[in-house]
């Protein structure tokens, strides 16, 4: 069997976005029956809310569509940019961050953001919809939702790893 493609979601505090990208993408693989092929993981470029479960808001809103949120946050480390394949964050800052990091140890995961992948971007930043309304977890899900499902086909076509 193939090495597993391992992915990395980043946001500022690991806590909105990034957990529902990770349990997306792990969703999406699943239901195309190719979860053993990709490890996924998130974190956040912020240390602020380090070992906090995901935020209740975005917990509640995947669960309305099927999908389960778990995790504990944690930060960003430059071993991340050794162990993961790709690096996937939210937006502009967290790509600054990671850049920052990525000038201390180079690692060799690739690094984007998340709307590259977007079908109907209007822009490149996945907004943080932690001082939002629920309309804003919402919004955010539907934009995850339609990029990891891009990335995810984009992956397999790429990598040659579709059954």
């Amino acid at each position: 069997m193939p090495s597993r493609i391992r992915i990395l979601f980043v946001c500022m505090g690991n806590i909105c976005r990034s957990p529902l990208a990770e349990s997306i993408f792990a969703h999406l693989a699943r239901e195309r029956g190719v979860e053993e092929r990709f490890e996924v993981a998130s974190a956040g470029t912020s240390a602020y809310h380090a070992g906090d479960p995901p935020d209740p808001r975005s917990v509640a809103t995947a669960h309305a569509r099927g999908v389960t949120v778990r995790g504990t946050s944690r930060q960003l480390n430059a071993r991340d940019l050794h162990d993961f394949d790709y690096v996937i964050v939210m937006d502009a800052e967290n790509r600054l961050a990671v850049d920052r990091l990525r000038a201390t140890d180079e690692g060799s995961a690739r690094i984007h953001r998340l709307r590259e992948w977007d079908p109907a971007k209007s822009g490149l930043d996945v907004p943080d919809p932690y001082f939002g309304g629920g309309r804003g977890f919402d919004d955010v899900h539907d934009i995850v939702e339609r990029s990891c499902a891009a990335l995810l086909e984009d992956l397999l076509t790429e990598e040659g790893r579709e059954e």
